[in-house]
């Protein structure tokens, strides 16, 4: 079985591509590289032992898209390409409506053309909002999104939706992430955001190494233990095989099923950096600023449906995703720019 992978040089994309290759898949690749390196592609392989064709090519790329279609049999479509950032979006929404939601239309009418239609799609736990209570759950409203970036995400999911509901031999799996942390265990893959990370992950690593003075914590008066947001954390390596999964599913199923990947327990921005500092011994500076506007208090996930459906669940803890982060950015304090 032969599947695509779009945006397949990017963090969850990279680790994905790695899982889908143990688990015995053809695996061919796209990505355009704007949020992305070449070198994560050269060390994927490394790591997984085998090549696969790459082709740099933009999902808004109509031509591009058809040309990979022409050159392979593609039976399943894992879809990570698009633009990810929540502050970015509410600045640049055009680009994000074009790049997210256009570039997903082009897609799956080159899917169709194809004869391909099984798609497992990258969403997020954004499409629940800011009214739902947590834990949050597949059968709950969603929509009532407070950015650009949620937004294209809800609306994708519901053109997955229509699609499936005209034409029975569609398959969508819409995976709905929580907060994708940690990195490969080899520590040669990992998170490798541009600029500033938006990210806490990232940002507590590039404190730790040097890189930023201080963690900002935002706000520390929220209804939580310690007054700090509380969020779900997974590990990507747990993500990408929870992609595995979905496939599997998908190969074997019709219609469009969204499904939660969590690991049900909330973790507080505090208790991230106290993880973090005890798992690597290593002190994280920080400073309580102002609240951010959209911020909620507590999101977790209930990861059940994922389990009975998918045959999933999140075996690896918070201690395995803090030393896994510090272990990539210790060894590529610069990322992939530093070329190891």
């Amino acid at each position: 079985m032969s599947v695509l992978i779009t945006g397949g040089a990017g963090y969850i994309g990279s680790h994905t591509v790695i899982e889908m290759l143990a688990a015995g898949y053809d695996v061919v690749v796209a990505d355009n590289f704007y949020n992305s390196k070449p070198e994560s592609i050269r060390r994927v392989k490394t790591l997984a032992g085998k090549e696969f064709p790459f082709y740099q090519c933009d999902i808004r790329d109509k031509d591009g898209l058809s040309e990979i279609f022409r050159k392979h049999r593609i039976d399943a479509v894992i879809h990570f390409a698009g633009l990810k950032a929540v502050g970015e979006s509410v600045e640049k929404p055009l680009e994000y409506y074009d790049c997210n939601v256009g570039g997903t239309l082009t897609l799956c009418e080159v899917m169709r053309d194809a004869g391909c239609k099984r798609i497992v799609f990258s969403s997020s736990a954004t499409v629940y909002g800011s009214f739902n209570p947590s834990p949050l759950k597949e059968d709950m409203q969603t929509g009532a999104v407070t950015n650009p970036y949620g937004r294209t995400k809800y609306m994708i999911e519901e053109i997955l939706k229509d699609i499936c509901r005209s034409d029975n031999e569609w398959t969508a799996v819409l995976l709905r992430y929580f907060n994708p942390i940690g990195a490969h265990i080899s520590g040669q893959i990992g998170e490798d955001p541009n600029g500033i990370p938006n990210n806490l992950m990232p940002y507590v690593s590039q404190v730790a190494i040097g890189k930023l003075q201080q963690l900002s914590i935002y706000g520390d008066d929220y209804d939580t233990a310690d007054g700090t947001g509380v969020r779900d954390y997974i590990h990507v390596a747990d993500l990408a095989l929870g992609h595995v999964k979905a496939v599997d599913y998908a190969l074997k199923n019709k219609g469009a099923e969204a499904i939660n990947l969590g690991t049900g327990t909330g973790y507080s921005v505090l208790d991230i950096v106290k993880a973090f500092e005890e798992a690597n011994g290593i002190k994280v500076p920080y400073k309580i600023a102002p609240r951010r506007s959209g911020d909620i208090a507590t999101c977790f996930s209930d990861p059940s449906k994922a389990k009975r459906l998918l045959g999933w669940q999140a075996q690896r803890n918070i201690d395995d995703m803090c030393r896994d982060s510090w272990r990539w950015q210790s060894q590529n304090p610069s990322g992939y720019d530093g070329l190891g």
